[in-house]
C-alpha cells in the first residue's frame, strides 16, 4: 500500500481524538487552510480516505433571496467534500484541481445542507499510484428534510506540482 500523504497523516491523527472534538478540529484545520471555507462557516463532520461529510447551517450569511442556502454555498460543500477526500489520497508530489462541476437544481432546498462524498477502492488506488489523472467523485447533497434538491457531479484531476 502506498505511503500516506501529509494531509492523510494529519487527519488520521485528528480522527484518533475523542469523537466530541474531531469535527471541530477538522473544521478549524480546513477553515484556516482553505480560507473561504472558514469564511462561509462550513463544518467538516467526517473525513477519511474513502469519504467525507461536510455541512453548512442555513444562516443569514449563506442565504439567498428566498431564505434557503444559496446555490453557491451548496456547491461549496459539495466541492469541499469531494476535494478533501481526493486530497487525502493523492501523493504529496501532486496537486488536486477541480475540473468540472455539474449541478442540476431540482427543487427548493429547506434548512441546513449536507454533502457526502465517497471514493471506490479503485479510485483510491488510481490516485495513489498514477502521477496524474482524473475521476468523477460521487457526491450527494441533502437538505434539512433529507431530500436531494440538487444533483451534482464533480470531476477532479491531479497533476504533478512541478512541471
Amino acid at each position: 500500500m502506498p505511503q500516506k500523504n501529509k494531509l492523510n497523516k494529519i487527519v488520521s491523527r485528528i480522527n484518533m481524538l475523542p469523537e466530541f472534538v474531531r469535527s471541530k478540529t477538522l473544521t478549524t484545520l480546513f477553515g484556516k487552510t482553505v480560507k473561504f471555507t472558514g469564511t462561509a462557516g462550513i463544518k467538516v463532520e467526517k473525513l477519511t480516505e474513502s469519504g467525507a461529510v461536510i455541512s453548512v447551517k442555513n444562516k443569514k450569511s449563506v442565504q439567498n433571496h428566498i431564505g434557503s442556502v444559496h446555490a453557491v454555498a451548496s456547491i461549496l460543500i459539495a466541492e469541499s467534500a469531494t476535494g478533501y477526500v481526493v486530497g487525502m489520497n493523492i501523493p504529496d508530489s501532486a496537486v488536486p484541481v477541480i475540473k468540472t462541476i455539474r449541478a442540476d437544481y431540482l427543487k427548493r432546498a429547506s434548512g441546513d445542507m449536507r454533502a457526502e462524498s465517497s471514493l471506490t477502492s479503485e479510485q483510491i488506488r488510481m490516485m495513489q499510484t498514477q502521477e496524474k489523472g482524473e475521476t468523477v467523485v460521487p457526491v450527494t447533497v441533502t437538505d434539512g428534510e433529507g431530500k436531494e434538491p440538487i444533483v451534482m457531479e464533480m470531476t477532479w484531476a491531479w497533476t504533478p506540482k512541478k512541471r
